[in-house]
C-alpha cells in the first residue's frame, strides 16, 4: 500500500470505493481490496432470495484494470454455484467483455449488485464465457453448502465474511434490492438506498414561504404630478406675495424637494418640478401681468393698416 502513487487517477477512484463500501456496509454483499494489491478485490454475495440460490453465499474476486475506471472490471467466481465456471472470468454485460457498455461512473458496487441479478437467468439469457447450467436440486444444494465454504486467501467462511441479518435488516434489504430492479443496475445510489443502508429515514425538505405585508386600508391615495398641476391650476392666485409657498406646500404635501427653501414656490412632484406663474405686482398692490408677444404684434398690425387707409383716404 505505501508503494502505491496516491497520485493516481485509478488508486484515488479504488480507495474512495472502498471507503464508500466500508461506510455503508449492506446485507447483501461484503468487498474490500486486498492489502497487497488494491487493484484485487474479495468480495462475498447473497444468492437472490426466491430463487434457487436463496440462502447461499458465493465468494468471488474482482479484479480492476490499471485504467479503472475507464475500463471495466474482470469477475471470477471461487465458490461452488451451479450458475457460472469457478475461476473463469465470466461474460457479463458489465465484465471486461463488454467494453463497449462499461460507463464509468460505474463501481464495484455497480458490478456485485448487477451479478446478483444474473444469477436467477436461464436459457439464451444465461448464455455466455463462464456461464453453465446444473439442475435445480443441485443448486440448491451447492447453495447449502456455500456457507461453510472456506476462501484460500481470506481463511474465513462465507458465513462468517457475510453473516444472515436480523428480521430489520432483512426487510431492509428486500427494499434496496426492490430499489436497484427499478432503476436498474447502473443506480448505485439511489434516495432509497442511502437511506437504507444508513439505517435512517428518508427526509423530504421544506419550503419556507415568505409573507408580504399588506397595506393598509386607510392608507391615501399617493399624490401625483398630475393632481397637483390641476389643483394648481384650479386654485386661484393669492395677491399677497407672501401666501405663495404656503399655497404650494399645501397643494404638492410631501411631494415638495427637501432642499427648496421656505421662501421659495417650487414644488417637486414624482420627480417633475413645478413653478408658480410669474405675476408683477404694482405698487398699489395689484397684479399687473405682462401681456403676451402676439398680443402686442397684432396691435401693431392693426394700427398700421389703420394708419394706410386713413392716408389713401387723405390722398
Amino acid at each position: 500500500m505505501s508503494a502505491l502513487n496516491k497520485n493516481n487517477s485509478a488508486v484515488k477512484r479504488i480507495m474512495q470505493e472502498a471507503r464508500e463500501l466500508a461506510n455503508d456496509p449492506c446485507t447483501d454483499y461484503s468487498a474490500g481490496p486486498l492489502e497487497d494489491d488494491i487493484f484485487e478485490w474479495h468480495c462475498t454475495l447473497r444468492g437472490p432470495a426466491a430463487t434457487e440460490f436463496e440462502g447461499g453465499l458465493y465468494h468471488f474476486r474482482v479484479l480492476l484494470p490499471a485504467e479503472y475506471p475507464f475500463r471495466p472490471p474482470s469477475i471470477m467466481i471461487l465458490t461452488p454455484n451451479g450458475r457460472f465456471e469457478l475461476n473463469t472470468k465470466i461474460c457479463i454485460s458489465f465484465t471486461n467483455y463488454h467494453e463497449e457498455l462499461w460507463q464509468p461512473a460505474w463501481g464495484v458496487r455497480t458490478a456485485i449488485v448487477g451479478l446478483q441479478g444474473f444469477f436467477p437467468l436461464r436459457g439464451q439469457a444465461a448464455v455466455g464465457v463462464g456461464s453453465i447450467e446444473y439442475p435445480t436440486a443441485e443448486r440448491k444444494r451447492l447453495a447449502t453448502l456455500s456457507r461453510e465454504w472456506v476462501c484460500p486467501h481470506c481463511k474465513q467462511t462465507n458465513l462468517e465474511l457475510l453473516p444472515d441479518p436480523t428480521s430489520k435488516e432483512n426487510s431492509l434489504g428486500k427494499l434496496l434490492r426492490s430499489d436497484v430492479e427499478s432503476n436498474g443496475p447502473g443506480i448505485e445510489h439511489s434516495t432509497a438506498a442511502a437511506a437504507i443502508n444508513r439505517n435512517k429515514p428518508m427526509t423530504v425538505p421544506t419550503q419556507t414561504t415568505t409573507v408580504l405585508p399588506t397595506q393598509p386600508e386607510n392608507t391615501p391615495p399617493p399624490v401625483t404630478s398630475a393632481d397637483c398641476i390641476n389643483n394648481l391650476q384650479d386654485t386661484p392666485v393669492s395677491h399677497a406675495s407672501s401666501s405663495e409657498p404656503q399655497r404650494l406646500e399645501n397643494l404638492c404635501g410631501a411631494g415638495r424637494s427637501p432642499s427648496a427653501s421656505s421662501g421659495t414656490a417650487t414644488g417637486n412632484v414624482a420627480g417633475v418640478e413645478i413653478r408658480p406663474t410669474s405675476v408683477n405686482h404694482d405698487r398699489g398692490g395689484r397684479r399687473s401681468q405682462k401681456p403676451p408677444l402676439l398680443l402686442d404684434t397684432a396691435i401693431c398690425i392693426l394700427l398700421v393698416l389703420l394708419f394706410a387707409i386713413i392716408c389713401r383716404r387723405m390722398v
